[in-house]
């Protein structure tokens, strides 16, 4: 028979209790109520009281006791997934309750990347800070693998990255929403030691030979300079060295023969560091979109809306710069680009 649908004034409404809510999650979180009674500093018998009552006031069971431990059922995973967001939205009301109240202070919490954190991030924190002291601003190393899940448990109020790709074509887009900043470039980097910094053209096929540092075959930039390569029927190019360390490249290519992929931000930003220069090659590859990924329907706080803002004001200067270089540099076949 169908479940009988429940009386929200009657029986949710003036009896699920919110601190009820905040032991289930921790419970499931811990895996144990021996372990969840520990950390909310109360008896076992408490959190056991908790959970009957939840699964008595929703007239379903909540949670598997098993030998090892406990674990939600179906019901319990919905009312953990919608629960979440009732709560970080109540943490949301308190965080704009502060800021109301005092504009200087509140938490950015923020998921980011390897030298995009450098390349965009380090000059917006020194812009922010000097305008808000008080705020803390939290940067967690993610990835895409893992920021989902930190998107979804609140944990980070929005994540910089680099998109291989459109959202739309992405895993979970549904849940996530995707507001470009600018569109990076991959460029080929030589140091000073290079018999190529001189040069003012340089047709793809010359690389053919050169002793190469690549990324791994995964990376996006690797798939792009195998891309480039096919388009113009050469083979790749002969590797001498494959690593995905930023500082690893960096430095080798400052200091020796060699050549390797970066995104044109991070030359940006070394290039005066390690004399490196792009080389001006007839190729074009394509744009490398950064962009800022937020979970859908979240509201944020004002005092993350206003370090976003400062993001974007920190991206339009990049974007900017790179427009203005494209006016000195070979543009390629430009038909070709069109149509990649």
């Amino acid at each position: 028979m169908p479940r009988a649908s429940v009386d929200w004034v009657g029986r949710i409404g003036r009896r699920l209790a919110l601190r009820d809510l905040h032991v289930f999650f921790t419970v499931v979180q811990l895996g144990s109520m021996a372990k969840a009674a520990r950390q909310l500093n109360v008896t076992q018998p408490a959190v056991s009281k908790a959970i009957a009552d939840l699964e008595h006031t929703l007239g379903v069971r909540i949670l598997d006791r098993r030998p090892r431990g406990v674990e939600p059922t179906v019901y319990g995973r919905a009312l953990l997934k919608r629960s979440a967001a009732a709560f970080d939205e109540l943490r949301q009301s308190i965080r704009d309750i502060d800021f109301l109240a005092d504009p200087t202070v509140g938490e950015v919490q923020i998921g980011c990347l390897g030298t995009l954190m450098e390349v965009l991030l380090q000059p917006v924190i020194l812009s922010f800070s000097r305008q808000y002291p008080g705020v803390v601003v939290r940067v967690e190393d993610s990835t895409p693998a893992l920021e989902l899940a930190a998107l979804r448990d609140r944990r980070l109020d929005f994540v910089v990255r680099r998109m291989s790709r459109s959202l739309a074509d992405e895993p979970a887009s549904e849940e996530l929403d995707a507001e470009l900043l600018f569109q990076d470039e991959l460029v080929v980097v030589a140091g000073p030691h290079s018999r190529l910094a001189s040069r003012r053209k340089i047709d793809l096929a010359e690389l053919v030979s050169e002793p190469w540092i690549l990324s791994e075959p995964r990376s996006w930039n690797y798939a792009e300079i195998a891309s480039a390569f096919r388009t113009r029927d050469l083979g790749m190019p002969k590797l001498r060295l494959e690593t995905l360390s930023t500082p690893l490249r960096l430095g080798l290519v400052a200091a020796g023969p060699y050549i390797a992929t970066f995104p044109r931000s991070v030359l940006q930003l070394y290039a005066d560091r390690y004399s490196l220069k792009a080389l001006p090659i007839d190729y074009c590859f394509r744009p490398w979109p950064v962009a800022i990924v937020t979970l859908k329907n979240r509201t944020l706080s004002p005092v993350v809306a206003r370090f976003i803002e400062c993001t974007r004001q920190a991206a339009r200067s990049i974007g900017g710069s790179f427009r203005r270089q494209a006016f000195d540099r070979p543009r390629g076949d430009v038909s070709q680009e069109q149509n990649r």
